[in-house]
């Protein structure tokens, strides 16, 4: 089993379970690592974003933990493109995250009036343009 003090490479080549690479499930949901208690040892979570092919957007498949950026996205690499499903991987700190509340999305989300020309239902969609 990896632990914190495991260099990258120790870390890096685990092939066991998700708890081996330091892994936490889709939408935060915790794999039950000893550390999950809080210990100021656990390394920090990192939210994963996948691009499956050029020209269209990353998107957020899940987290993990990682000691650091470049063990994180080979953890990444490992966890969500076994198969070959992505082209491109970002990986973000949780900490780094800022979210809008979900209960004021009536009033964030509002359209301030006279600003219609914003929505691109008064666009057409240009010929030849891919995923637009």
């Amino acid at each position: 089993m990896s632990t914190p003090g495991a260099s990258a490479g120790q870390a890096g080549a685990s092939t066991g379970s998700a708890n081996q690479a330091g892994a936490v499930g889709q939408a935060g949901a915790s794999t039950g690592s000893a550390n999950e208690a809080g210990s100021a040892d656990q390394w920090p979570l990192w939210e994963v974003f996948v691009r499956a092919g050029r020209g269209l957007s990353h998107v957020h498949v899940g987290s993990l933990h990682a000691p650091d950026a470049e063990l994180a996205v080979r953890n990444a690499r490992d966890l969500y493109t076994r198969r070959g499903e992505g082209v491109s991987i970002w990986v973000v700190p949780a900490d780094a995250v800022t979210t809008s509340d979900p209960d004021a999305k009536g009033a964030f989300f509002e359209s301030p009036a006279g600003k219609n020309y914003r929505h691109a239902v008064y666009y057409t969609k240009s010929e030849g343009v891919k995923h637009l």
